[in-house]
């Protein structure tokens, strides 16, 4: 049995708004792009839309366009090498106390990029990620035990959050006493473009922190990633310090974020189509429909509302629009994981749907890198949570729901919810 939205999206039907009007990082945009998504999908599928901080994005909204664009190398991930020599030097400075960021695997085209992720994929292939599944199965049964004992719990805070940010720090070698410090870390991470003054101070500390974890593994080698980037370091892998760090700061954001958004809204798409939920619920020690389940809820949620950034190196084609050279270019895969030319019914949630040639990753060398990670980890909470809190449902059902307003993620502030 399947299940459609239970009204039209919300844009859809926005009288006489002007496309490149929206603001697609609002929280109201983000609680139902779909809409407007499939308006631009009909109607221009390469716009130019608001973006951060008065700036202007073009978004490629049809799945064909959006795959071609993630995996076009002239379309660049290090703006330095796209943009003109006017737009460089008028261009939005990066704060210099951020500068390491600079060189991270999201802000690297190849051969850097190539480099930075061979020496860190052999920690994600999906061997090593499933030797993990116990581990992650502990973690969410602990808690589910405190969560149950209330009766009640914020599904993003006291759930959706620490699952992932305990699996990934035990990857990289950081203390399980510290890991509640990261996420407001993260959260100030990803609201540098919006308010930059106002979180600057907390990612100094987050890179501070991390600067101080190279040091001591430095000296005193560890079996974690942060170890293993020193290792690499010192061999002569041509790793440098701000390449160590710049990875750290990636893993331990998108390596946890993802999963949050698709646990978070996950649950919220279950607790909107009930059948859905007690299909899974039913079927919960059925491996088959456990990773088709999750499949399409990262097709249908797309905690990734976008890829990040990339910068034609030109100017270009797409679509047969033309996009000038150095404009900043978002490849939208909420929109493309609804594309009816790919997916029959798209705003129907069918946990059973195959095959599901979902974007929710990416596509190309920019794959996320998490990808094994961010499934195996839902395939471990989701079932659970609905195994254990048999009539699950929100603390408030009238209450609207607590969107996040933010560029690249789709996720929810809060959920508060009854076991």
């Amino acid at each position: 049995m399947t299940t459609s939205r239970a009204q039209e999206p919300a844009w859809s039907d926005v009288p006489g708004a002007e496309l490149g009007a929206v603001d697609i990082t609002s929280k109201e945009f983000t609680a139902d792009p779909f809409g407007f998504w499939a308006r631009l999908r009909s109607d221009a599928p390469v716009q130019s839309v608001r973006w951060t901080r008065g700036s202007t994005a073009w978004v490629v909204t049809r799945y064909p366009d959006v795959e071609a664009v993630l995996r076009d190398p002239r379309l660049r991930k290090d703006p330095r090498n796209a943009l003109t020599p006017r737009q460089l030097a008028t261009g939005l400075r990066f704060p210099r106390v951020l500068a390491p960021l600079e060189r991270g695997l999201l802000s690297l085209d190849a051969p850097d990029h190539d480099r930075l992720r061979r020496l860190v994929s052999q920690a994600f292939t999906p061997r090593r990620i499933e030797q993990m599944r116990e581990q992650a199965e502990q973690i969410t049964d602990s808690l589910l035990d405190t969560a149950t004992r209330r009766g009640s719990m914020d599904l993003i805070e006291d759930f959706a959050v620490p699952l992932p940010l305990i699996v990934i720090a035990r990857i990289i070698g950081v203390p399980e006493k510290d890991v509640s410090r990261f996420r407001r870390w993260t959260q100030a991470l990803f609201g540098l473009a919006d308010r930059p003054a106002r979180n600057i101070p907390s990612v100094q500390l987050f890179l501070r922190y991390l600067r101080r974890l190279i040091a001591a593994r430095s000296r005193d080698a560890r079996d974690d990633l942060t170890s293993a980037m020193v290792a690499a370091r010192d061999s002569g892998d041509r790793l440098t310090d701000d390449e160590i760090l710049s990875m750290l700061v990636l893993l331990l954001t998108a390596g946890h974020e993802t999963t949050v958004n698709l646990i978070g809204v996950g649950t919220l798409a279950l607790l909107e189509h009930p059948a859905q939920a007690d299909l899974l619920r039913s079927g919960h020690d059925d491996p088959g429909l456990v990773k088709t389940a999750v499949e399409e809820l990262l097709r249908f949620t797309s905690p990734a509302e976008t890829a990040t950034e990339r910068w034609p190196d030109r100017d270009l084609e797409i679509a047969g629009t033309t996009v000038p050279q150095g404009a900043r270019v978002l490849a939208v895969l909420a929109s493309a994981n609804h594309d009816p030319a790919v997916f029959a019914d798209p705003d129907r949630l069918d946990l059973t749907r195959t095959p599901n040639p979902h974007l929710a990753f990416g596509k190309g060398a920019h794959y996320c890198l998490g990808a094994p990670l961010a499934r195996l980890e839902a395939q471990v909470a989701i079932p659970a949570l609905l195994r254990r809190a048999p009539q699950l449902r929100r603390l408030d059902p009238t209450a609207p729901v607590a969107w996040r307003g933010t560029a690249i993620v789709r996720g929810l502030e809060t959920l508060p919810v009854l076991l």
